[in-house]
């Protein structure tokens, strides 16, 4: 029996490439060691950007690492060592702008995740790192870079570079997978 991919695949796929293609030149190594440098990662979005610093915070911990989403009922309070990502497609976030003020208070360092050249956001942020992809703001016609709507290219695009970092943070801290398994939940 053959089997026929569906519909866009390839073209969802080639963009995720060209989006990596133009990212910045050692992105995923200087995130990693900003993570890897920090007491306790506090993580931050909202939306569907939310979900994928979720599952960062998720593998930051199979890592062995603190990681925590920020505002969960079992989050440590935040200072001097520790790091707050957020992520802020667009440039401007209230929640994470209100955090990032909070953070920088609280003498943590501070990293933005963005599509966006300016904002608030990133205007607080000690780093900013740029993923140069649609959003849900450069969803009009005439301007559209993806075949998906609104920010879903960023939002994939989000994802593969949280795994990328996640590989890299393995390497840098000699984690192996076996090891990253042993730290899954093993009720569910």
């Amino acid at each position: 029996m053959t089997t026929r991919r569906p519909d866009h695949v390839d073209a969802i796929l080639g963009e995720v490439a060209t989006v990596f293609d133009r990212l910045r030149d050692g992105l995923v190594h200087d995130l990693a060691a900003e993570i890897s440098a920090a007491r306790r990662i506090l993580v931050h979005s909202a939306g569907r950007t939310g979900l994928v610093m979720r599952a960062l915070a998720m593998r930051l911990h199979h890592l062995g690492l603190q990681g925590h989403v920020a505002g969960d009922m079992t989050t440590p309070p935040i200072g001097a060592g520790d790091l707050l990502i957020v992520n802020a497609s667009t440039g401007d976030l209230p929640s994470g702008i209100a955090l990032l003020r909070a953070a920088a208070r609280a003498g943590a360092r501070t990293v933005v995740i963005t599509a966006a050249h300016g904002g608030e956001a990133l205007a607080l942020a000690d780093r900013v790192f740029r993923i140069p992809a649609q959003t849900i703001l450069d969803d009009q016609d005439g301007h559209r870079a993806s075949i998906l709507p609104m920010g879903s290219q960023y939002e994939l695009c989000l994802f593969v570079l949280t795994e990328l970092v996640v590989l890299e943070l393995s390497r840098q801290l000699g984690v192996s997978f076996l090891e990253m398994r042993a730290r899954h939940a093993n009720i569910q």
